[in-house]
């Protein structure tokens, strides 16, 4: 099967009539659009193709004016009459005919810059922003000049759509190394430096000295070899280690200079710096930044704290409410408790999905994530396409080196090779990641449980969810009326996880026992429950409701020891969730395990008639019930024996049912955010891990028979009133 790209699509959420209107206009302005959603990154006022990268809609520049020149991206070789001139002052003494000669040539690099380039390639237009144009075009870096990327496009695409936005902070990128992030934010730096006034911009990175690194190795090299059409009056030395200013040099006040009749030229400066800062929470505090780049952000070590910082330096890019900076952040991760776990947290409270009353994330970035196979170098053909798949014969790379393997079989076999390895593949997967869950996989000594047949579940998992084995939905009553007949409705916004469905005979299956209902399938699985009672909380967040469905083996047309149902979520009030738990129930006909620690839920199942599907605690018998407990079923959470048996349950199904089986196949749980719940389960701090908890419950309750409690037999001498003879010698005696 080929590779399927996922990275991007081009959609329509504006009828092309509309497009077509406005772009006559040229009606189209550069920013975040609210009446269509999208962000509009065109300076033109016409738009063209609409990208959506990782849920940002942006509206591309219509396509004209394409250089056509050559067919791939090819830089344009800089004028050797130009190249002797180093500043302005170097320009202003030639001729007024030479530099109408080149009056054209540079104000086409100051359009280009301004509103980037579309080239061919393969015969089509394609379109590059301006930040991107100066990176391939003017930015040197340790290779010379920069090949063109794909992958690299969609980057300063979305970055583009950050600074335009004005609900943005910037960009939270999660990466795989040699990506060329530090030479692109870097390059960006200057850029962006050279054509603003009284501004400032910083540099952070996971050590103090990787900070100066890149200032020293990248920013300053780049700025140097700007051509001098680009580069404004500089202060200080051409390399400078700790600033690089963009300001006209202070010079010393003499009584000659004062007195002297002739005219100077009153030079201007930008007033524009460039610096690095030590690593810290409170490096830039009190600052104003036009930039911050963020390099390395995922490897933030202890004490230093990503989080702690970035709440410290959002201040720096914003007046008030009024966003004035954007931030350029970056990394692959650390192991979580090296630093992945803060930049982890960051890069998910950056989701654009996910937003305030504002339009912001929480943490005011926009989140990005671009797999390896898509920046990989080696893998990467003449024309900035990646490899994805073998070829039949091979592909020219960018230096003419062939390429006779795809990226995705090459990263396969590196993978295979570390099997024995685990902690070495999770460290590979940290680097060079296909999926978020690589590169924020954990090392195997912090968790409980075995990660090696977690990971290969996720592993193998990511493969196979592409092809519909999971399906969300919701259940609902049929027409409307409660406690008739329940439907599972799929949508692709749906709270419900669904692998699998009972045939029609199966669903809806209820026995009704002296007026009182009970699960018909209780020989096919059971489900487990992590529940919550209030509906509110007063940060907004709270626990998650969990509820998980697991078969046993049974003569049904069902598939053993699987899990079946994965639901995570947290309704807008208790009460919905209690009827989604409800429903999905009464829908599979199996009966429920859940903690009587928080009791709404099974109260709510009493009051509507289901007493009979929430199963009593399995380590006691029934006379050893407390009351509340032969009310209303369920089991404590607070019990060290219990928290115990709950581990081993989740211990013992991962050792038998997840990961690579002796016979070649793997486990049939499709439910990633449970086994990477399962992953950093803490047995002593389970309040976070409601998949887990809700799971195991479902474990304990499919094997229930292991809880039962034994009855101690005793046996007794029964006397029945017979007497006992001694028949030795010729009378028989009565033995007393």
């Amino acid at each position: 099967m080929s590779y399927q790209q996922t990275l991007y699509k081009i959609v329509e959420p504006i009828k092309r009539t509309t497009i077509h209107r406005l772009n006559k206009k040229k009606a189209w302005k550069y920013g975040y659009n609210a009446e269509h959603d999208v962000v509009v990154i065109s300076k033109s006022g016409k738009i063209g193709d609409i990208y959506e990268i990782q849920n940002l809609k942006i509206a591309l520049p219509f396509e004209e004016n394409v250089y056509s020149k050559y067919d791939k991206w090819t830089p344009e070789e800089y004028p050797k009459e130009l190249r002797n001139i180093k500043t302005i002052f170097d320009w202003q003494t030639y001729p007024a005919e030479f530099k109408e000669k080149w009056h054209a040539y540079i104000d086409r690099e100051f359009t280009r810059r301004e509103e980037g380039f579309w080239f061919r390639s393969k015969g089509g237009g394609t379109y590059i922003t301006g930040s991107h144009y100066m990176y391939l075009q003017w930015s040197k870096i340790d290779v010379g000049q920069p090949e063109f990327r794909e992958a690299n496009r969609l980057f300063f695409i979305f970055w583009e759509a950050c600074k335009a936005d004005k609900r943005c902070y910037g960009i939270c990128y999660l990466k795989n190394r040699r990506s060329g992030f530090s030479f692109m934010s870097s390059a960006e730096t200057v850029n962006q430096a050279t054509i603003s006034s009284d501004a400032r911009f910083g540099i952070l990175s996971k050590t103090g000295s990787d900070a100066k690194k890149m200032f020293t190795d990248k920013v300053v090299p780049i700025s140097v070899h700007y051509p001098f059409f680009f580069k404004p009056i500089q202060d200080g030395m051409d390399r400078p280690k700790t600033e690089l200013a963009y300001r006209v040099p202070a010079s010393k006040l003499t009584r000659k200079s004062i007195t002297s009749t002739k005219q100077r030229e009153a030079l201007e400066g930008l007033d524009t710096t460039i610096d690095w800062k030590n690593t810290g929470d409170n490096s830039y505090d009190g600052e104003k930044l036009k930039l911050l780049v963020h390099d390395e952000s995922g490897k933030w070590e202890r004490p230093d704290n990503i989080l702690n910082n970035w709440r410290v330096t959002k201040t720096t890019l914003r007046l008030g409410s009024r966003i004035i900076g954007k931030c350029m952040m970056g990394s692959t991760s650390n192991a979580l408790d090296k630093g992945g776990d803060n930049f982890k947290k960051l890069y998910n409270d950056s989701d654009v999905t996910k937003r305030n009353r504002n339009g912001q994330t929480s943490s005011g970035l926009y989140s990005l994530f671009i797999p390896m196979e898509w920046n990989y170098e080696g893998f990467i053909d003449s024309y900035g396409i990646p490899v994805f798949d073998t070829p039949e014969s091979p592909v020219e790379g960018p230096y003419g080196d062939p390429i006779d393997i795809g990226i995705v079989e090459h990263w396969e076999n590196e993978a295979d090779g570390l099997r024995n390895d685990q902690d070495g593949l999770n460290e590979f997967y940290r680097q060079f990641p296909r999926t978020e869950e690589h590169a924020f996989r954990d090392e195997t000594k912090n968790s409980i449980f075995n990660l090696q047949k977690i990971y290969e579940q996720i592993d193998y998992n990511d493969g196979v969810l592409t092809s519909g084995a999971v399906t969300k939905g919701n259940f609902q009553w049929e027409n409307g009326i409660k406690d008739t007949k329940v439907i599972f409705m799929p949508d692709t916004n749906g709270r419900f996880n669904i692998s699998w469905i009972p045939s029609l005979n199966l669903q809806n299956h209820v026995i009704l026992k002296n007026g009182s209902k009970y699960p018909g399938n209780e020989h096919i699985g059971a489900f487990g429950c992590d529940s919550y009672d209030i509906s509110g909380t007063t940060d907004g967040r709270g626990s998650k409701g969990a509820l998980h469905g697991l078969t046993i083996f049974s003569m049904e047309d069902a598939p053993p020891n699987s899990f079946f149902l994965e639901y995570i979520a947290r309704p807008q009030t208790a009460e919905i969730f209690f009827e989604d738990v409800l429903m999905a129930l009464v829908f599979y006909g199996m009966p429920l395990l859940a903690e009587n620690n928080k009791p709404r839920l099974l109260y709510y199942l009493k009051r509507r008639g289901y007493r009979g599907y929430s199963m009593n605690r399995p380590d006691k018998t029934h006379n050893k019930l407390s009351t509340a407990e032969k009310e209303i079923g369920g089991i404590p959470n607070t019990s060290e024996d219990i928290k115990q048996i709950h581990a081993a349950a989740i211990e013992s199904y991962i050792d038998k049912y997840v990961g690579l089986q002796e016979d070649g196949n793997y486990g049939n749980i499709y439910f990633n955010t449970t086994l990477n719940d399962w992953s950093k389960f803490n047995i002593n701090n389970r309040t976070k891990h409601d998949a887990a908890i809700s799971s195991g419950l479902a474990i304990m309750a499919c094997n229930r028979h292991l809880y039962q409690p034994k009855q101690l037999r005793q046996t007794k001498v029964l006397d029945f009133g017979f007497k006992k003879y001694d028949n030795k010698g010729s009378i028989s005696k009565i033995i007393k």
